[in-house]
């Protein structure tokens, strides 16, 4: 039995040293201005938000380790199919009041950020004082909007 755990450890660490061989794509691609909202609003989200939904992702040491270096990846690849604030400029206005208006029925709703985010990233909670500015520009028509 002894003997085939240490075989079970070494293949599992084996197993382990090879899977960080497989290429995990991290980028921060160029985007728009990114300018969206006034500072105050910007600020939330930057703190909040920014790393799945941006082209300015900090990438933490663990998203270079896999498995989970690709979970990290497809978490950013998605966030950023859904709502990247550095494209905002590039959607038109109707597509932007949309948006608005989506970002707020998913905090509202307390959907994001995510709950697996927060452990690591405990800045990224959003106090009352966050949510009541992004409400009040969520539901405002501004120049910006």
């Amino acid at each position: 039995m002894k003997r085939f755990v240490k075989w079970a450890i070494g293949v599992l660490v084996a197993a382990l040293l090879l899977i960080q061989l497989v290429p995990v794509k991290r980028t921060n691609p160029p985007g728009g201005t990114g300018q969206f909202a006034p500072a105050e609003v910007t600020a939330v989200f930057q703190r909040a938000c920014y790393d799945c939904h941006s082209n300015e992702t900090a990438w933490p040491w663990y998203s270079r380790v896999a498995p989970v270096s690709w979970l990290v990846a497809d978490d950013v690849k998605e966030g950023r199919e859904h709502l990247n604030f550095s494209n905002w400029d590039l959607l038109d206005q109707d597509k932007r009041e949309k948006m608005k208006s989506e970002i707020w029925e998913e905090l509202e709703a307390g959907d994001m950020p995510l709950w697996f985010y927060l452990p690591l990233h405990p800045d990224a909670r959003l106090s009352r004082d966050d949510l009541t500015v992004i409400r009040a520009w969520a539901v405002a028509a501004g120049p910006m909007g």
